[in-house]
């Protein structure tokens, strides 16, 4: 792969608060446990860390509380080797995201606290670091203007931008059509094309579909890139892990389809490991596994 791209991930930081249990609880319903932990977090922090230990010099641009967990939030990216020279602490709390691990799977509930002040005004303070960038990466987890004002820097900059539209919500059309690459899962994506914008959207479209793999489209045509069988822990996180990957890789001068095949492998590996931003492997340990695949 070539020289490290240099990625910006305009996005949130939150604590995550994880238990494990065998089964979910039912409304009213008190069971017990087997484990907790609180880990880092955030679809912003994970896509930074992420793509940090895949080699890209990593700027994260986003907000944390003036409490314990913004103080743990800063010394963890810092020491993941990402800049967090445009990371504000504010007088709020740190988000949080709350997140049940049942089975192989997760159900998650996030309250933003300090990512809500990544707003249009703080993200315009920073386009300088935006402009500078080879790739932007976005999700939804800050408020929709301060993604447009990104947007917008990265577009007339001629940044290449990643979209992951999640969690879900209504977007407007001058923002979908401004982003290079989108990146779904079956879920989201029935919210973001209809008749009237499908055939343009869709060739933005990486549609990823957990272990099924990976789909991108070509004149209107789904190629779809299967996923790499492997024993799966935890699934927290997978979808930042693709996303990181896709993006370092695209950043390197890689095909979208070879893009593709590396996010899937990173994906594929953070699955292996207990947590979201404690379960993403190394560029090495990719490279590894990739090797032991062909």
């Amino acid at each position: 792969m070539g020289q490290a791209p240099n990625i910006t991930i305009v996005g949130s930081i939150n604590m995550d608060i994880v238990t494990i249990t065998d089964q979910l609880p039912k409304m009213g319903e008190t069971i017990l446990g087997q484990q907790f932990q609180m880990n880092p977090g955030g679809k912003g922090a994970n896509q930074a860390v992420a793509s940090a230990r895949l080699g890209a010099a990593v700027q994260m641009i986003g907000c944390v509380g003036e409490d314990l967990f913004g103080n743990e939030m800063i010394a963890h990216l810092n020491s993941e080797g990402v800049d967090v020279s445009n990371v504000e602490q504010v007088a709020t709390q740190t988000g949080t995201a709350s997140i049940t691990v049942s089975n192989k799977d997760n159900n998650i509930i996030v309250v933003p606290g300090a990512n809500n002040h990544v707003t249009a005004s703080f993200v315009e303070a920073k386009r300088d670091v935006i402009a500078e960038s080879d790739i932007l990466i976005l999700q939804l987890e800050i408020p929709l203007d301060g993604v447009l004002k990104a947007v917008e820097i990265a577009t007339k900059n001629g940044v290449i931008v990643i979209l992951n539209p999640a969690p879900i919500r209504e977007l407007p059309a001058d923002l979908l059509n401004k982003v290079d690459y989108l990146t779904p899962n079956e879920h989201e994506i029935k919210h973001l094309t209809n008749e009237k914008n499908h055939a343009e959207l869709i060739e933005k479209v990486i549609l990823t579909k957990g272990s099924e793999g990976v789909s991108y489209f070509q004149k209107g045509k789904e190629i779809n890139i299967p996923a790499y069988t492997i024993d799966v822990v935890d699934t927290t996180g997978a979808g930042d892990s693709f996303n990181a990957g896709f993006a370092v890789a695209l950043g390197q001068g890689l095909s979208v389809e070879a893009a593709c095949l590396y996010g899937n492998a990173v994906a594929a590996l953070s699955t292996t490991r207990l947590g979201a931003q404690t379960g993403m492997p190394t560029a090495d340990e990719v490279q590894e596994f990739l090797s032991n695949k062909n």
